[in-house]
């Protein structure tokens, strides 16, 4: 038993180093924050079965993590450039609420010995970009329609979590928080209507 929380605190340590190494490079920062956790699982998983089935779960964590820190970058930019209060107001209900649940996903990852991104995923990188381009009214309807696009993924993602997750804390987490994310939805998708109009 000693032996075994020796592997696992080593492991620990390693992929953290190794999280720290690859936030510096050019991998993207999911791809490499993924391939630290499979090792570490590896090092300390007693069955390949269940090795497999705690990547599956820190595959989805990292995922969702990933998810969480777009949307709450992409809520900062759009507090300050978004022209109408409807959206800062949506915009600040982000920043509030994936906040928060980035917050509890970090402490259930820290618990499960999983290694969430530092960096954003290039993807997530690459929309913030994408919607930040743009200006004005123009800005308000790219930023909703992302919104509601990115919702709708984020639900497809926790359900799955919730119904097919492995392990019972993560698939608490994922069901505790799909309410929320579909009032979100419900909320980007009243207000994309009006930003259209405008």
């Amino acid at each position: 038993m000693k032996t075994k929380s020796i592997l696992l605190g080593s492991a620990i340590v390693f992929a953290l180093g190794m999280a720290s190494c690859n936030s510096n490079s050019s991998e993207d920062s999911k791809d490499s924050t993924e391939q630290v956790n499979n090792e570490a699982i590896e090092a300390t998983a007693p069955t390949d079965s269940v090795a497999s089935a705690q990547k599956d779960d820190a595959e989805m964590v990292v995922d969702l993590a990933g998810g969480g820190m777009m949307e709450v970058e992409l809520a900062k930019i759009a507090v300050t450039k978004a022209t109408s209060s409807e959206v800062k107001k949506f915009a600040q209900m982000m920043i509030d609420d994936h906040t928060k649940a980035n917050d509890e996903l970090k402490t259930l990852a820290s618990n499960k010995n999983i290694v969430l991104p530092t960096t954003l995923p290039d993807a997530h990188q690459k929309t913030i970009n994408d919607v930040s381009e743009k200006s004005g009214k123009d800005f308000d309807r790219k930023y909703m329609d992302e919104m509601v696009e990115d919702h709708k993924k984020d639900i497809d993602k926790f359900e799955k979590l919730a119904d097919k997750g492995n392990d019972a804390d993560l698939k608490a987490f994922a069901a505790k928080t799909l309410p929320t994310l579909k009032h979100h939805k419900e909320e980007a998708e009243r207000i994309e209507k009006i930003t259209d109009k405008m």
